[in-house]
């Protein structure tokens, strides 16, 4: 049970990591949609002896975005931050949670990011063999983006790995560990509050 728990633990780190790290793409994506909306503006009224305007910033803004939305995707799932259609799961035991997750795991999530990886992969190997560009004047090329396809979805995989092992965990009778709340209650039973002086708590 240690090595599956260290396992966990080191996948989790490296997609927290990356997923803290690919946020900030979130930053310059606003940027870059600013700096698109004022110079589109300027462009527009002539207020500029050449456009400042280009496809390049267009569609670096896409780019960002999806990076954002593929590179945080395994980090989204260690966080449990997916969207859960829940008609049964809420009403089960801890177990019974620990079965679903487990067997929507190695049933669904894994055979999925499996398919996604073997057909977008030849889409990307054909662009790095062309070195797709843009369909757009001034653009930026395909392929680098592309790539990030069979990445995200092999992350997601790592990811799915790591909650197999810890639902896996759960049912061989190692419980999970508790949230931070449960942490501090336990070790502050008091949940943190000063006691009163005497004379004050006195009726």
């Amino acid at each position: 049970m240690g090595l599956l728990k260290r396992l966990a633990d080191s996948i989790d780190r490296f997609n927290e990591i990356l997923g803290r790290s690919v946020s900030w793409l979130a930053l310059a994506m606003i940027l870059i949609g600013a700096y698109n909306a004022i110079v589109r503006t300027l462009d527009k009224y002539g207020l500029t002896e050449e456009p400042l305007s280009s496809n390049t910033f267009l569609e670096a803004q896409w780019y960002l975005f999806s990076a954002l939305f593929l590179g945080a995707a395994a980090w989204t799932l260690e966080q449990d931050a997916h969207v859960r259609v829940d008609v049964l799961y809420g009403r089960l035991g801890e177990r019974g949670r620990a079965w679903i997750d487990l067997l929507g795991t190695l049933l669904l999530l894994l055979p999925f990011c499996g398919y996604a990886i073997w057909t977008s992969w030849p889409i990307v190997a054909e662009s790095w063999r062309i070195l797709e560009p843009s369909s757009e004047v001034g653009g930026l090329p395909r392929y680098p983006i592309k790539t990030l396809i069979p990445v995200a979805f092999a992350l997601l995989a790592l990811q799915g790995l790591s909650m197999a092992c810890r639902k896996a965990l759960v049912l061989l009778g190692d419980p999970p560990p508790p949230a931070d709340g449960a942490e501090q209650a336990a070790a502050d039973p008091t949940g943190g509050e000063l006691p009163l002086p005497a004379e004050v708590a006195r009726p």
